[in-house]
C-alpha cells in the first residue's frame, strides 16, 4: 500500500522518495507484514477510505464522496465517504452493545490493553507520520511531533487506575460508611481538526476506553488517514470490537452525534462556529461537551529578553506548520525598545523554505486546501487596506517543484491595530501580526481585552515581571519564555474564555473527571440488623442513637 502510494502520488521513483523521507527502502521492505495489511485494509485498491463498525472496515454504500487532495500536488490520495444515516447508526449500535461488556472490563485489564497500544503506536509512528504529510501537508519532521505529543498521552492514560479511584469516609454515622466510586458514561464521541489528525484523537478516544467507555469518532473529512491506521493498531492491541467505530462525514455526521441519545458526552476540537454549535446542541439534548475552540494567542516581547532565543521562539512558533495551530503565537506585543527587533524578525523569517513536507529542506509545507490559502491572502489584505506595515509578504510564493501547491511564505504585519480584522480574527496561517505598547500594563490590558483564552508567552529576564504576567494575565495557558506552552498530559489542557466551553478540560484530570461520572453510595451494616425495626422520620447523619 504504501510503495503504490508513494508511485501514485508523489510521482517519484519509491527509493528517491524513501532517501527524500530520510528512511531507507530496507526500512520500508522490513515494516510489519501486520502493518502493510491493515493498510490495505482501510484504503481500497481503489483508495477510497473505509469505515470502522464493529471492528470491521467496510466499504461505504454513500453516493457521496469527498475528494481528499495533497496540498502540494492537488492529486487525488484518497475518496472520503459521507456515512449514510444507516451507517452512523450501525456505529451507535455497536457501540452500545460493546459497552454492556467493557464495562465490566477490569481497570488493570484496560490498562494493559492501553499499554499494548502503546507499544504500537511508538512502532509505527513513522507509519503515521508519513500519511499526515501526505494528506494534511505538515513537515514531516512536524508530523512526527504530531504523532508523539499524541503517544505522551496514551502514555498518561495508561496510568489511569490511580486517577479512577473514588473517595472513603468510615463512620459519618454509627455503623455507617460513605464512599465515591467512579463509573464510565457509555458510548462518548470525538470530531477532529484537520491541524493535528494524530494527536487531537488521541487526547480523546484512548482516554475514553481506559475509564470504561465505547467511542464513536469523526475524524477531520480532510485527511482521516492517521485515524484509521490508529484504530487499526487498536485492533491489534487486542480491544474488542465496537469499542472503536469511525463514522466519516460533514454537517450531518456532526448533528447525528449531537443528537443521538447513545451518546453521553462529546469531545471537539476545532472552530467557533462548530464549537459553539457543537456545544448548545449537544447540551441541549442532555450530554456533556468539551469545545476546544478558536485561538488568538499573543506573545510579549520586553525589551531586556534574551533577542536571540525571542526572535528564534516568535519565528518557529508563527510560522511552523504553516500557522495552522491552535498553540501559534500568531500576535508580538512589542513592548517599549523591543519593537526595533521587528525588521531583523523579518530578516530571519524570509529566509525559511517553503517547500512539499518530505522533502528535506522544508521548513514550511503549504496550508491544508486553497480554501484556507484564498481566505488567509484576504486577511493580510485586509490589513494592508486598514494601514498596517506589510513588512513581508508571503503571498504568491514559487515553489518551483510543486507549483500547484497551497502554499504562503511567512508574512509579517507590523504597526497593526487592535481594530483591524488581521487581528480580530484567527488568520491560522503563516502571518505574525505586530503591535506595539510602551509598557507592560499596556500589554496586559491588550491582551485581556482579546476574547480568546488559549494561550501566551512572555519574552524577559525579569522575574518580576514574569510573576506580574503569569498573575495577571487571563488566559489559561501561559509560557514564559517558552513560545508553545502546551501542557503535558499530567496537566490539563486549559484554554479558557472564547477558546474553551465545556465541561472539563481535555486529557490529565480533567479527562478522567469528563469520561466517568461519580456515584456516591452510603451503606449501614449494624449488629442487631436482623431485628432493626422500622423507622418512618428523617434520618439524621452523624447523630447516634
Amino acid at each position: 500500500w504504501y510503495q503504490r502510494r508513494v508511485r501514485g502520488f508523489f510521482k517519484f521513483p519509491v527509493v528517491k522518495m524513501l532517501s527524500r523521507l530520510s528512511v531507507s527502502a530496507s526500512n520500508i521492505s522490513n515494516l510489519s507484514k501486520c502493518s502493510l495489511n491493515s493498510q490495505r485494509r482501510f484504503f481500497s485498491s481503489k483508495d477510497t477510505t473505509k469505515l470502522l463498525i464493529n471492528g470491521e472496515f467496510i466499504e461505504s454504500k454513500t453516493k457521496q464522496w469527498i475528494e481528499l487532495r495533497n496540498p502540494a500536488t492537488q492529486e487525488i490520495v484518497s475518496m472520503v465517504p459521507i456515512s449514510t444515516p444507516a451507517e452512523m447508526q450501525a456505529a451507535s449500535n455497536s457501540a452500545q452493545e460493546a459497552f454492556k461488556s467493557w464495562r465490566n472490563t477490569s481497570l488493570s485489564t484496560r490498562s494493559r490493553m492501553m499499554m499494548k497500544y502503546h507499544q504500537l503506536i511508538q512502532k509505527h509512528q513513522e507509519d503515521v507520520a508519513k500519511i499526515i504529510t501526505t494528506e494534511q501537508g505538515k513537515t514531516l519532521a512536524d508530523a512526527r511531533g504530531d504523532v508523539f505529543r499524541g503517544i505522551e498521552v496514551v502514555e498518561h492514560g495508561c496510568s489511569f487506575t490511580s486517577l479512577m479511584m473514588g473517595e472513603t469516609v468510615e463512620n459519618v454515622s454509627t455503623n455507617m460508611d460513605t464512599y465515591s466510586i467512579r463509573q464510565p458514561l457509555g458510548v462518548c464521541a470525538g470530531i477532529t481538526p484537520f491541524n493535528f489528525p494524530a494527536m487531537i484523537p488521541l487526547w480523546m478516544f484512548p482516554l475514553a476506553l481506559v475509564c470504561g467507555n465505547t467511542y464513536i469518532l469523526k475524524p477531520s473529512e480532510r485527511n482521516p488517514g492517521a485515524s484509521m491506521l490508529l484504530s487499526q493498531l487498536l485492533l491489534e492491541a487486542g480491544f474488542p470490537k465496537g469499542t472503536l467505530n469511525i463514522i466519516h462525514g460533514t454537517k450531518d455526521a456532526v448533528n447525528f452525534i449531537c443528537d443521538d441519545p447513545s451518546i453521553k458526552a462529546i469531545s471537539f476540537v476545532g472552530g467557533n462556529q462548530a464549537g459553539q454549535h457543537i456545544h448548545n446542541r449537544g447540551s441541549n439534548n442532555g450530554k456533556r461537551v468539551q469545545s476546544n475552540m478558536g485561538a488568538k494567542n499573543h506573545a510579549t516581547i520586553m525589551p531586556d529578553a534574551n533577542k536571540e532565543h525571542a526572535i528564534n521562539s516568535l519565528i518557529g512558533s508563527a510560522f511552523g506548520a504553516a500557522g495552522q495551530r491552535c498553540m501559534a503565537l500568531s500576535t508580538a506585543v512589542f513592548v517599549g525598545q523591543a519593537n526595533e527587533w521587528i525588521p531583523e524578525i523579518a530578516e530571519r523569517a524570509k529566509k525559511l523554505k517553503l517547500n512539499a513536507g518530505w522533502e528535506p529542506d522544508a521548513d514550511i509545507g503549504p496550508l491544508t486546501s486553497p480554501e484556507a490559502k484564498n481566505r488567509v491572502q484576504d486577511l493580510i489584505q485586509s490589513g494592508v487596506d486598514e494601514g498596517a506595515t506589510l513588512l513581508l509578504d508571503g503571498r504568491n510564493p514559487v515553489v518551483p517543484k510543486y507549483p500547484n501547491g497551497n502554499f504562503i511564505g511567512p508574512t509579517i504585519l507590523a504597526n497593526v491595530k487592535p481594530h483591524m480584522k488581521a487581528y480580530t480574527e484567527e488568520i491560522f496561517g503563516p502571518v505574525l501580526v505586530c503591535l506595539s505598547v510602551d509598557t507592560l500594563d499596556e500589554a496586559i490590558e491588550l491582551i485581556n481585552k482579546n476574547p480568546y483564552g488559549n494561550g501566551t508567552a512572555i519574552f524577559t529576564r525579569s522575574g518580576a515581571a514574569a510573576r506580574k504576567y503569569q498573575h495577571e494575565i487571563d488566559v489559561g495557558q501561559v509560557g514564559i519564555n517558552v513560545p508553545i506552552p502546551v501542557p503535558l498530559p499530567m496537566f490539563s489542557f486549559t484554554g479558557s474564555r472564547g477558546s474553551f466551553i465545556g465541561t472539563n478540560n481535555f486529557y490529565g484530570k480533567g479527562a478522567v473527571n469528563f469520561f466517568t461520572s461519580i456515584k456516591t453510595i452510603t451503606s449501614m451494616w449494624r449488629n442487631d440488623d436482623i431485628d432493626s425495626g422500622i423507622a418512618t422520620s428523617m434520618p439524621i447523619l452523624g447523630q447516634n442513637k
